[in-house]
């Protein structure tokens, strides 16, 4: 079994400062990780800024923040924030995003996006250190952090391809993922190598209602798998000709249509569901497949309340 288990905070439908007692209770019940995101719901950093003082033996670490979204000196500052806050254990992972969020929802151009990555993680190796970079490809004259941190943060770098991956491999501290099966992980792998870190958010429904699972996931697919980023990656990974008759569809406009030919077998791929130890169980073949990290991110409680869930999906219930 893994020496990870994280947990994506804050929950959808738990209020952020309702969260407190969940976080607190994290490192006994076997969770080692606590992993924000950042669309169109709370920011990156402030559920981690809270975790850092609710619960300080976790880790922390962003999945991800966009690189487009804010200055790369703003994002430094943030970073050097929770690094202090969490002095070694604070992972800062940062990806491109998709063209809907910075794009369409944030009027900014997403444009290079292999490039605006790998300039961002080599500004951000600089700068965390210490140093005074000035960056003409990110517009960046002369900044230096007023208080670099004493330990900088580890980055972590969001790929779903290989070129993302290769860099994730070569000058990142590790990769995150996600939408993918115990398989694809294998895949995943063999493009970065044994030895990198690899990170993956997992979508979890504890319920044994396999009809209300699969129709979660269904929504969530066609929502994240029309978006060109993620058809791209699961093209990739084989997908493309089971999810065409979706995708033609929702490029229709045919949005029922769209989710009723997505294959129960996709689904059941990329969606963990069942009851809470078959949730458990399948989350360890994502590890033996090579999964470093585990992140559970709940999706429906399966009748439980958000504790209990949290609770009978730990290491310590099983």
């Amino acid at each position: 079994m893994t020496a990870r288990w994280g947990l994506t905070v804050p929950m959808a439908g738990v209020p952020l400062a309702e969260h407190r007692e969940i976080v607190a209770s994290l490192p006994d019940l076997g969770y080692t990780d606590a992993w924000s995101a950042e669309t169109n719901g709370p920011d990156g950093f402030t559920p981690l800024a809270l975790a850092s003082q609710w619960a300080p033996p976790l880790r922390l670490g962003t999945a991800i923040v966009p690189v487009y979204t804010r200055g790369p000196a703003l994002l430094a500052q943030q970073a050097a924030t929770l690094a202090e806050l969490a002095p070694g254990r604070f992972v800062l992972g940062i990806g491109t995003s998709s063209n809907t969020i910075v794009e369409r929802w944030n009027g900014i151009p997403f444009t290079e996006p292999y490039a605006r990555a790998r300039d961002t993680l080599r500004f951000l190796r600089k700068v965390l250190a210490g140093e005074k970079v000035t960056d003409e490809a990110l517009g960046v004259k002369g900044f230096k952090l007023e208080r670099a941190p004493e330990q900088a943060p580890a980055i972590v770098l969001a790929a779903l391809r290989p070129g993302m991956l290769r860099l994730a491999a070569k000058e990142a501290d590790g990769a995150i993922t996600n939408w993918l099966s115990p398989n694809d992980v294998r895949t995943v792998r063999g493009v970065i190598g044994e030895e990198t870190e690899l990170l993956a958010r997992l979508f979890v429904c504890p319920t044994e209602n396999a009809e209300e699972a699969r129709a979660i996931g269904r929504w969530m697919i066609a929502a994240y798998m029309t978006v060109p980023v993620y058809k791209a990656f699961h093209e990739w990974l084989g997908r493309g000709d089971a999810l065409k008759p979706m995708n033609d569809a929702w490029a229709a406009g045919d949005r029922k249509g769209a989710l009723e030919v997505i294959p129960d077998e996709v689904v059941d791929d990329l969606i963990v569901h069942g009851s809470p130890d078959a949730c458990r169980e399948r989350i360890r073949e994502y590890v033996d497949a090579g999964l470093t990290t585990p992140v559970i991110a709940l999706v429906n409680t399966g009748g439980m309340s958000h504790a209990e869930a949290v609770r009978a999906l730990s290491p310590a219930a099983g």
